[in-house]
């Protein structure tokens, strides 16, 4: 465990990032909702840490560690969350593929082997950040890899759906960024009151036409479209 500042303390896992790995993160995370400690405010994982804020006015950073060290004491509390596949579509190529020649050609395939192949997999959520909803997700295909852009973008658009080295990602608002964009979709990530995806998600990415795209969006407006979410 480190501080971080005045008000909150990184607690490190050790391991390489592996689903297991983010399992015992989750676990961790359900035992700090159970336990609720008082003047702690709220908690962060990421791949291989959880960072807890906490108010120093109630919780010195000696008190903290000694309540931390007790959870990892505690035996593993049944999580009450199912876990659930999110079907997500895409909309592939044209002008919201900006870079997807570049993944094509970084690794000498074709634009059609990168779409079917970024398919394939079902994808771990590890983390949410570095904006407001985006999903980090483990277990893309090395042979769909490539590095961020050297140069980021100004604007990249809401739903965006990107890679950089071997994760891929979807961005939930529109920002600056550096992962390339293989296509889009139309689902809204964040709103004032819940993110799409929590940590320990997997999602499966399936590909939709020009028109499909458009009727999902339209559904959405009208609070009509039906999520395809496998609970188990």
């Amino acid at each position: 465990m480190q501080a971080v500042g005045d008000s909150a303390v990184k607690v490190n896992f050790t391991g390489r990032v592996t689903p297991e790995l983010n399992t015992a993160i989750q676990s961790f995370c359900h035992k700090l909702e159970q336990v609720l400690i008082d003047g702690v405010i709220e908690w962060v994982p990421a791949f291989d840490s959880v960072t807890i804020y906490y108010q120093p006015q109630k919780l010195v950073y000696k008190e903290i560690t000694e309540k931390i060290n007790d959870l990892f004491e505690m035996p593993a509390v049944q999580n009450e969350r199912s876990s659930r596949t999110i079907q997500v579509p895409v909309l592939y190529g044209g002008l919201y593929a900006p870079d997807l020649e570049r993944v094509a050609e970084y690794n000498g395939l074709n634009v059609n082997d990168v779409i079917r192949i970024h398919q394939e997999k079902e994808y771990l959520v590890y983390m949410l950040g570095f904006l407001p909803g985006f999903p980090y997700l483990g277990g893309l295909d090395k042979r769909i890899a490539t590095p961020r852009l050297e140069e980021p973008r100004a604007k990249t658009f809401a739903g965006a759906v990107g890679i950089a080295h071997e994760q891929t990602g979807i961005y939930p608002v529109e920002s600056p960024g550096g992962w390339n964009i293989i296509g889009k979709t139309p689902l809204e990530l964040f709103d004032q009151d819940k993110f799409l995806f929590r940590l320990g998600d997997h999602i499966q990415f399936y590909s939709v036409e020009e028109n499909v795209f458009a009727q999902i969006k339209e559904q959405i407006r009208n609070d009509t479209f039906k999520m395809i979410i496998t609970e188990g």
